[in-house]
């Protein structure tokens, strides 16, 4: 029996797990059929949300971190991620397809909300209050698009700044409108990476617009979306993410812009240092631009789980003896990020390590006496943009702003700070620096080594406690890439190369 394939990119399902291609899930809204009034919209833009909840969390995090330098995996880890951990991941992993098709799925969802958003407001029955909602709602889309593509072109195309952008096949196949479709030939063959980022560029620029409408309409919702810890897109949050992708791109003014007007608002502070660990135990702080909303009933995925466990005898991953010693003995992160289990069980035997604890779990997130390690991830944060804006600036020769907002950010992190300004040629290091401790285990560190062009080598021995070197898998212990290593950038899934004809021929080097 001939095998049949559908490409992901034009099948995109409408819930994020659906394993039908053909028809709406039970208990899920069709939108050919059920999207008629202005409710119906909100509800199938609200599974956006949860979309946004599912891939900041959980694998979609420390699944590119576990690849890089950072961790050592434990012997009895059951090979628990170990593709990534020991680089040996193929284009038929089943995490690279999942992440693939996962955002494929929500940027066909988003295809369909930008245009009933349109169909809707076309409609002069629906009275002002309704389409100031539906603007919004294709604001919030072209955000959440652009989010998705930008993911796919961070992990599955090369880096911006160490390739030629407008190399033919470079970029992503974009898809721009809602049509499930079995016809092969009108799936797309991957764009140039200039093209891609162009894409993800206007999508930000048109929810950046739809959502400063929004907020000057005086709708009832207004003041509550640029408060910390919002659960609902604003403004700002765009900007913080426009900066963020004009980082890796290489367009440092841009970056520098964006970043310093999140500053420049006040809106935002940067977290205390007496209030830095409940930004992790509670997931609240006055730095959180965008946090997406976990209830009991609605989780996303547990990054935490990787790396700790509720019994606090166990876990998969534990950070290199070069991470631990990254921190110095004032700064306010090591205590919060790291704890000391002291019977860490391997194989019959306990250890004395240090586990990651940056996500230990949110109490008010416990489904029932068992700490389920669930955590609100904070998407944007104040801190990204002072060290954006530090590094953007320092790029560009402007050396004086770059320690400004340095020594501001460093005033937040260290106990009893004094401030020191960085010369010229040492400026850029200490910021780098500054970045890898403050968003270890965030889903970051693939992304700045590939924009870097650096390479990596895990730093192999546990000096503190030689003990741990018996139980690190021997494979990924001293595990090293050359920053030209083809797995950098991970490969096009083979079920989207089969079934795609488009494509064929377009594949990662080195896949």
């Amino acid at each position: 029996m001939k095998k049949i394939y559908f490409s992901f990119i034009l099948m995109g399902a409408l819930t994020f797990s659906s394993c039908s291609m053909d028809e709406a899930p039970f208990g899920k809204l069709d939108d050919k059929t059920a999207i008629q009034k202005a409710s119906d919209l909100r509800d199938f833009r609200n599974q956006l949300y949860s979309d946004m909840r599912s891939i900041t969390s959980g694998s979609w995090l420390y699944n590119s971190d576990i690849q890089m330098d950072e961790f050592h995996g434990l012997i009895n880890n059951g090979n628990q991620i170990g593709q990534f951990s020991t680089g040996n991941f193929t284009t038929s992993d089943g995490d690279i397809t999942n992440a693939w098709g996962g955002c494929y799925s929500i940027i066909a969802k988003c295809n369909s909300v930008i245009e009933n958003a349109a169909k809707l407001a076309g409609n002069t029955s629906f009275d002002e209050t309704d389409q100031i909602a539906f603007k919004r709602y294709d604001a919030e889309a072209h955000f959440v698009r652009a989010y998705a593509y930008f993911w796919l072109a961070d992990h599955f195309c090369q880096s911006y700044t160490q390739t030629d952008p407008t190399k033919e096949a470079s970029g992503l196949p974009l898809v721009t409108t809602y049509n499930p479709s079995g016809n092969i030939g009108s799936y797309p063959s991957r764009s140039t990476l200039e093209t891609t980022f162009t894409m993800i560029e206007e999508d930000m620029k048109t929810a950046y617009d739809g959502l400063k409408a929004y907020e000057a309409s005086g709708a009832s919702d207004v003041a509550t979306l640029d408060a910390p810890n919002a659960g609902y897109l604003s403004s700002y949050a765009v900007e913080a993410f426009q900066a963020r992708v004009a980082l890796v791109k290489g367009d440092y003014p841009t970056a520098a812009k964006k970043a310093e007007e999140v500053i420049a608002s006040g809106k935002y502070e940067l977290t205390d240092i007496a209030d830095y660990a409940k930004l992790w135990t509670n997931d609240e702080g006055t730095e959180v631009i965008y946090r997406p909303v976990m209830t009991p009933t609605e989780l996303g995925g547990s990054t935490g789980s990787a790396y700790i466990s509720d019994s606090e005898t166990s876990a998969y991953y534990i950070p290199t003896f070069a991470v631990l010693g990254m921190y110095a003995e004032n700064d306010v992160r090591f205590g919060t990020f790291f704890k000391l289990y002291k019977k860490l069980e391997v194989e019959g035997q306990d250890y004395q390590a240090y586990v990651l604890n940056k996500f230990p779990g949110n109490t008010a997130l416990r489904t029932g006496t068992t700490n389920n390690i669930r955590n609100m991830s904070k998407v944007f944060r104040l801190s990204e943009m002072y060290l954006i804006a530090a590094e953007a600036e320092a790029r560009q020769g402007n050396i004086t702003p770059a320690n400004t907002y340095l020594k501001a950010f460093l005033a937040k992190r260290l106990e009893g700070y004094e401030p020191n300004d960085y010369s010229a040629n040492t400026i850029l290091s200490a910021i780098l620096e500054e970045r890898e401790k403050e968003f270890i285990g965030e889903g970051m560190r693939m992304s700045d080594i590939r924009r870097l062009g650096k390479g990596f080598s895990r730093y192999a021995d546990h000096e503190e406690n030689p003990d741990l070197n018996s139980i690190i898998v021997k494979a990924g212990q001293s595990l090293s890439y050359t920053a030209d290593d083809h797995r950098l950038t991970w490969p096009i899934p083979k079920d989207e190369i089969d079934a795609n004809p488009n494509i064929k021929g377009q594949q990662n080097p080195g896949y």
